[in-house]
């Protein structure tokens, strides 16, 4: 649904984009991960149509963006990290308002603004000015606007970095209700939100794709078994951390707080010998915990990793 090849832009010396190749299924939630200034933004704007590469091609649900961009809004929706609104508006007025920008006719505009409204729970304040809405509420229409000609593709640009969790998880359980219907790509920094609704994962930095999988298969490709330990006698967990350390079936020790992190190589042994280590020096956990990394320890890995290049 979506193809990028090579695509590079530059702004001067700086190539916020560099050589990018990308490719997003269609019907899939594809979580557009990066830290801030990896370029992810700057990507959304040429997939709209709102800026163009220095080079390199695109296709948005079979727009080829360089010579056939006229046709692209008809097909994609477009939600911005900051939807701006007419103050004065009423969400059904905003949203027939668009209905109308889109060719739609009367009832087919009235039919779907109470299907959107009632879809991002709106329907109460259909009839309020948007002027005194609270950002959740102008996301949420934001988002409702960008769905309103039913697109096939729907771009996400940050679509819930700036809200409390309130708003977060209103927005978020939006987006898992779209799953199916068109083909998402949502671009973020927030690892849990795409843990949540993405299938899909394609992670970015400094411009550049350094990888994309699904979601599961990328945790499994780079799983290591982790322990966790809490506990509050500190001495004793540093005691215990220094013996750690010199075992060969373990690769980290780290210490935060009353929580101590130990990542190993071998598993078999690491059931057998940590927890007895721990009550060897008379250590008394709260908890006590096998775990897997998350999406976040994976993007950490990464983008560190890519960092020292």
């Amino acid at each position: 649904m979506i193809q990028i090849e090579n695509l590079t832009k530059q702004y001067g010396a700086v190539r916020a984009i560099d050589n990018l190749t990308m490719t997003v299924e269609p019907g899939s939630i594809f979580g557009f991960l990066g830290p801030n200034g990896a370029g992810k933004t700057t990507t959304l704007r040429i997939l709209t149509g709102l800026a163009k590469p220095t080079s390199g091609s695109a296709q948005v649900a079979g727009v080829n963006l360089s010579t056939d961009a006229r046709n692209l809004p008809r097909h994609i929706g477009f939600l911005p990290e900051e939807p701006v609104f007419y103050p004065w508006m009423t969400p059904r007025e905003f949203l027939d308002y668009i209905g109308r920008l889109h060719g739609l006719s009367i009832s087919d505009r009235a039919a779907r603004v109470k299907e959107l409204l009632e879809l991002v729970n709106l329907t109460d304040a259909g009839k309020r000015r948007i002027g005194g809405f609270s950002r959740g509420m102008r996301q949420r229409l934001g988002l409702a606007a960008a769905l309103v000609h039913r697109p096939e593709v729907l771009l996400l640009d940050e679509p819930v970095s700036a809200l409390d969790p309130a708003g977060r998880k209103d927005v978020l359980e939006l987006i898992e209700q779209l799953s199916g219907q068109c083909t998402i790509l949502m671009s973020t920094h927030i690892l849990a939100d795409v843990e949540r609704v993405c299938n899909m994962v394609g992670i970015i930095t400094r411009g550049r794709l350094i990888v994309q999988s699904p979601r599961e298969e990328l945790l499994n490709r780079y799983v290591q078994p982790v322990f966790e330990l809490d506990s509050d006698d500190v001495p004793s967990i540093q005691r215990w951390a220094e013996l750690l350390k010199k075992q060969t079936w373990i690769t980290s020790v780290n210490i935060d707080g009353n929580i101590t992190r130990i990542v190993v190589n071998d598993l078999v042994q690491a059931r057998k010998e940590l927890l007895a280590s721990a009550m060897s020096q008379q250590i008394v956990p709260r908890r006590y915990e096998e775990m897997r990394l998350s999406l976040e320890d994976v993007f950490l890995q990464l983008v560190e990793k890519e960092s020292v290049q």
